[in-house]
């Protein structure tokens, strides 16, 4: 009786899928760099970097134009920076990406109120409830694409299946500017020759374990007994991979908005070594991602803090309380703890802690009789290898060894997706920014040879005065008489700077003293439409 083949059975029958494609996924192409190149013009057609400019940064997002010399997201930024040498090296300005992700979820929402955001840049929308009746996808996946371009300027990705997993494979497809369509009959088609990497939760730990089964392929995956994925993998994983290589996803849109998880992380300049100084660095992190929970519930119930070390191996670790807290001790507490759990005994080069579990409301527990509390207010600790893909949780109030590893869930992100060629229009005037300059706190921070335990969050630098200490590349600022413009670098009282904004001509760098020409940093313009353009400025 072949007992792995009912339960196979029993599995499939058991996951419920639409039966057509009215799940949409959306996802802006290139998103940061395409805003900045939007907001600023001498950067059309041109490579562009945007993350961490100093000596440990990495690339949050690289343009086409940088992709097609090899540089991609999550790569340290100074190999970027040696692939695309030609590229502008700005650091994020999220109040320009949130107010151009505002417009594009709005223009999703016009199109059906069932819209789940998954990040600042894409989001799933369920057209089974557009309240005009059900479109058609290509019609729908068209007019978004046309509104957005009509109110940002931007390009994006569309993919519609009858399953979040399906739909968000096929916006990856044909990028950037795609729009593919998948419907029921046409999944094996789509779905069989594509690289196993393409699946969601196959990372590098995984493609290893499943090309040492043969598995190269969707189709390869999908010959694999479910028996032998989950001894390979895990139940849970193994199970997962099983459903997903035949399509099976039966997730709905969820449109809640309510925020799950709250934290800060840090890259050191040089690595941190010594229990004593990881866990003074692990305090000032946890001072970032405080601030950032109480605007977000002001409690807690899951800790979780990540541990990167000096060869780019990454463990995480989480503390699990029965009930949420907002005690900063608390919390604290369980962030070291996590942190220990890791087992830190090699250099460490980034540090994160995380709050998840969110709540306004916390319970509290008076230390009348510490002793019938001691007992509920134990938490579990839990820990995820990313790199192995391992997970256990310790009972508690023990905590789990770095050595006590069974096997689980891999959530290693899946391989980027080849870069379609794109075509580069010329820019007016051909002199590329000189942004590649570390930031000064930076560069003293490697001068001095000594690790940084973090940096205060303060005061907002908008309406300061532009000097060598807040200047990053990129940032927005304004001139009394020459307008607005923005950074690219400050080297003493020397600032060099593009006046220059979404709706002007491309412009040449300038440079300024300020002290007899004064420049304040201020906040993003904003979304500029396309109409607003001047129209001799409009791209043919």
């Amino acid at each position: 009786m072949d007992r792995g083949g009912d339960r196979a059975q029993r599995l499939e029958a058991g996951v419920r899928v639409r039966d057509a494609a009215t799940v949409l996924h959306l996802d802006a192409d290139a998103f940061f760099a395409a805003v900045e190149q939007r907001d600023k013009p001498s950067l059309r057609g041109r490579p562009v970097l945007v993350g961490g400019v100093g000596g440990r940064g990495v690339v949050s997002t690289a343009s086409y134009e940088a992709r097609r010399d090899g540089a991609r997201s999550a790569m340290p930024m100074a190999r970027a920076r040696r692939l695309s040498p030609a590229a502008a090296v700005l650091v994020p300005r999220f109040a320009a990406y949130s107010a151009y992700s505002q417009v594009i979820m709005g223009v999703l929402r016009e199109l059906t109120p069932a819209v789940e955001p998954l990040s600042i840049d894409e989001a799933f929308a369920d057209l089974a409830l557009a309240p005009d009746g059900v479109p058609e996808p290509e019609e729908a996946a068209a007019w978004l694409q046309a509104r957005v371009a009509e109110l940002t300027g931007l390009t994006v990705s569309v993919g519609v299946a009858r399953s979040k997993l399906v739909a968000k494979i096929a916006s990856d497809l044909r990028k950037p500017g795609g729009v593919v369509v998948v419907r029921p009959e046409d999944e094996d088609d789509v779905l069989l020759p594509l690289d196993v990497r393409t699946v969601p939760g196959v990372g590098p730990a995984t493609q290893g374990a499943l090309e040492r089964l043969g598995v190269r392929t969707v189709a390869d995956l999908r010959r694999q007994p479910l028996d032998t994925l989950t001894m390979t993998l895990g139940e849970a994983h193994g199970t997962g991979l099983y459903l997903m290589s035949r399509g099976l996803d039966d997730r709905p849109v969820v449109t809640s908005t309510e925020r799950k998880s709250a934290g800060a992380e840090r890259t050191f300049a040089t690595d941190l070594r010594g229990r004593d100084v990881v866990l003074a660095a692990v305090d000032d992190v946890v001072d970032e991602a405080l601030q950032r929970l109480e605007r977000h519930g002001g409690a807690a119930r899951t800790v979780v803090a990540k541990v990167r070390y000096a060869d780019f191996s990454t463990v995480t670790r989480s503390v699990t309380f029965p009930y949420p807290t907002a005690s900063d001790a608390d919390l604290r507490d369980a962030a070291r703890r996590a942190v220990l759990a890791a087992g830190v005994v090699e250099p460490v080069r980034l540090l994160g802690v995380a709050f998840h579990a969110l709540s306004a409301h916390a319970q509290l527990a008076l230390d009348l009789d510490a002793h019938l509390f001691d007992a509920p207010r134990r938490a579990v600790v839990a820990e995820h290898d990313h790199v192995s893909g391992r997970l256990a949780v310790a009972d508690p109030p023990e905590v789990a060894t770095a050595d006590n590893r069974p096997t689980g869930v891999d959530v290693t992100a899946p391989a980027d997706t080849p870069v379609d060629d794109a075509t580069t229009d010329p820019v007016t005037n051909p002199d590329l920014p000189d942004v590649t300059a570390l930031d000064a706190a930076d560069a003293a921070d490697r001068g001095s040879g000594a690790a940084v335990v973090g940096r205060p969050l303060g005061p907002s630098p908008v309406g300061r005065p532009l000097d060598e200490t807040n200047a990053r590349p990129g940032l927005d600022v304004e001139h009394a008489t020459l307008g607005r413009g923005w950074v690219v670098h400050v080297r003493g009282r020397e600032a060099t700077v593009r006046f220059e904004t979404a709706t002007t001509a491309p412009a040449r760098s300038r440079v300024l003293d300020l002290d007899a020409d004064p420049l304040v940093l201020v906040e993003p313009v904003g979304v500029t439409p396309p109409s607003a353009v001047p129209a001799e400025l409009r791209p043919a």
